[in-house]
C-alpha cells in the first residue's frame, strides 16, 4: 500500500509527546486561512511512499515513541493511514492524528461508507481535532495551533460514548 505524502520528518519533538516520526499527508480541501502547511493542499502534489518504507524508518529508530499523522488531511487517505497505524501499533508505537474534522463529524459518518474514517479513528490513540482558525491562534496550547482544537484520548472518549 502507498500513501501520498508531502514529506516525512524522521524525528520530531513538537508533534506530540516523545520523539515521533511525522507523516505529512498530501491533500486537503479545507484551505484554512493562515494554514502553516499550505503546500500540502493540492491532492496531486507530494509523492507516494510505500507503508513498508515508513515502518522501516520507524524501526530504524529505537527512541521513537510513535508516529504522528499530520497534513494535509490524513482522513482523506483514511484506509491507508489506518493500515499504517495498525502496523505501527504492532511494533509498539502509538499514533497521534491531526485532522480538520471534529471527532463528532467523524462519528456521524455512516458506518460502512467505505471511506475508512472509523478505521483510522479506531487506530488513533490521540486525536487533535478541528480546523485551524487564525483568529483563535494560540502559542499556549501544546500540540495545537488554535484554541478551538482539542487533544482527545480516543479510547477513553469512545468508551465514555458507549456508556452513555
Amino acid at each position: 500500500m502507498r500513501l501520498r505524502v508531502s514529506g516525512i520528518v524522521k524525528e520530531s519533538i513538537v508533534d506530540g509527546p516523545g520523539i515521533r516520526l511525522v507523516v505529512f499527508a498530501q491533500g486537503c480541501d479545507r484551505a484554512c486561512p493562515g494554514c502553516h502547511n499550505p503546500g500540502t493542499h493540492a491532492s496531486d502534489g507530494g509523492y507516494e511512499v510505500d507503508l513498508n518504507e515508513i515502518t522501516g524508518m520507524a524501526a530504524a529508530n529505537p527512541l521513537l515513541r510513535g508516529l504522528t499523522f499530520s497534513g494535509g488531511e490524513p482522513f482523506l487517505q483514511a484506509p491507508t493511514f489506518a493500515r499504517l497505524a495498525e502496523m505501527a501499533h504492532s511494533a509498539g508505537l502509538d499514533i497521534i492524528t491531526y485532522t480538520g474534522f471534529t471527532i463528532e463529524e467523524i462519528l456521524e459518518r455512516e458506518v460502512g461508507v467505505g471511506d475508512g474514517f472509523r478505521a483510522l479513528l479506531s487506530q488513533t490513540d490521540i486525536l487533535v481535532d478541528g480546523p485551524y482558525i487564525a483568529e483563535r491562534r494560540t502559542l499556549d496550547a501544546p500540540y495545537r495551533g488554535s484554541d478551538n482544537q482539542r487533544v482527545i484520548d480516543v479510547a477513553a472518549t469512545l468508551a465514555q460514548l458507549r456508556e452513555e
